[in-house]
């Protein structure tokens, strides 16, 4: 990938019409907000109603399909309204000009990337975010009750991370064994389970929609995953005013590859599903050495911006991290931990299986 500079002018102006500030997109209202002199804008739907949501599109003629190491790239963007010129990384698309504030919101595209047709904006701000971190700290049974009072979240960064979904039909051809257990009795009148083993073989199909995978390298996963789901039937087509005031990434994990992840992430869900198949159908207590093959048709992908709260708290100088849902509300995080709270759990764990184990003994 070539390291060149480019330079790229943001695509609206989002200047406020009063007085002359940078308008924000407002998750309350879902329109363009002046902070200053509480201007408001309505953002304009487009005339086509089927342009007003991400449309699906076609996996194989998407032109660019690679992996980004954007840790490497810049970029120059240029505001338009003071002309400054100013270096970012090239995985930001949407940032304030540094010199007079203004909200800058890149091109979607470029030469070398995709750009995103779908937006899922904001519906709850920064302080809604806010409270729910604190139910949710609150919520932690093994985090120790000085760190629960004074957890502090810092100031909320309203950020959108690229996705990428998929929608394809599966067909599996599978082969497996499934046994049945019956009880049998010894002459002593012993009883002793026995499985007999039966093989079977069959055809399952299966639509997947919306598949979701992360398009960023720079998260942690796991806790990416703790605030899912996002409602992904409420989205906008993407219009750069819907992101303007937050910050936003460009996708690192390319098409193929977030394909890839969706693959195998289908491949359990398909997994888990024949073995119920099986054991419903075969009326089997048991199912061994399933094996499949899966084909994909009709691959369609979608490329969303997704909303989310970044912010942190520090507890003994030590720094936690954690998420919120911009759609839902859900957290996700890091919160400390208390050893002795973990060995009290521990210790009454055990004591409610020895007290099970006793009653059974008994009866």
């Amino acid at each position: 990938m070539s390291n060149e500079v480019k330079e790229v002018k943001v695509d609206f102006d989002a200047e406020c019409p009063s007085c002359g500030a940078s308008l924000e997109f407002n998750p309350e209202k879902g329109l363009l907000k002046c902070p200053y002199c509480d201007y408001e804008v309505t953002i304009a739907k487009p005339e086509d109603e089927a342009q007003q949501t991400a449309q699906e599109l076609d996996f194989h003629a998407a032109k660019e399909r690679k992996n980004f190491d954007w840790g490497v790239d810049k970029k120059i963007i240029i505001c338009e309204e003071c002309a400054a010129e100013t270096i970012y990384d090239a995985l930001q698309v949407a940032d304030t000009c540094p010199y007079c504030g203004s909200h800058q919101v890149m091109e979607a595209s470029t030469q070398e990337t995709l750009a995103p047709n779908g937006v899922c904006t904001f519906e709850i701000t920064d302080k809604q975010a806010g409270n729910n971190f604190h139910q949710w700290i609150k919520g932690r049974i093994f985090t120790p009750s000085a760190a629960k009072k004074s957890a502090k979240p810092d100031a909320f960064t309203g950020v959108y991370l690229p996705y990428w979904t998929f929608d394809t039909q599966t067909v599996s051809h599978y082969t497996a064994n499934y046994g049945r257990n019956r009880i049998v009795r010894d002459s002593e009148g012993n009883t002793r389970t026995v499985t007999d083993w039966y093989s079977t073989s069959g055809i399952y199909q299966q639509f997947f929609d919306d598949e979701l995978v992360s398009a960023t390298t720079r998260y942690d996963r796991d806790m990416m995953r703790k605030i899912e789901p996002f409602d992904l039937l409420n989205n906008k087509g993407y219009k750069p005013e819907y992101v303007t005031g937050f910050l936003a990434e460009r996708y690192s994990v390319g098409l193929d590859e977030g394909f890839e992840y969706a693959k195998n992430s289908i491949h359990q869900k398909i997994h888990s599903e024949i073995e119920s198949k099986i054991r419903w159908e075969c009326h089997a207590d048991v199912v061994a050495g399933l094996s499949f093959s899966t084909s994909h048709d009709g691959i369609t992908y979608k490329y969303l911006m997704l909303p989310i709260w970044l912010s942190s708290f520090q507890y003994k100088n030590k720094l936690y991290r954690f998420m919120v849902n911009g759609q839902t509300g859900k957290v996700g995080g890091s919160a400390p931990i208390s050893p002795l709270r973990v060995t009290i759990a521990t210790i009454l764990g055990l004591m409610l299986i020895y007290i099970i184990y006793i009653i059974a003994q008994n009866s």
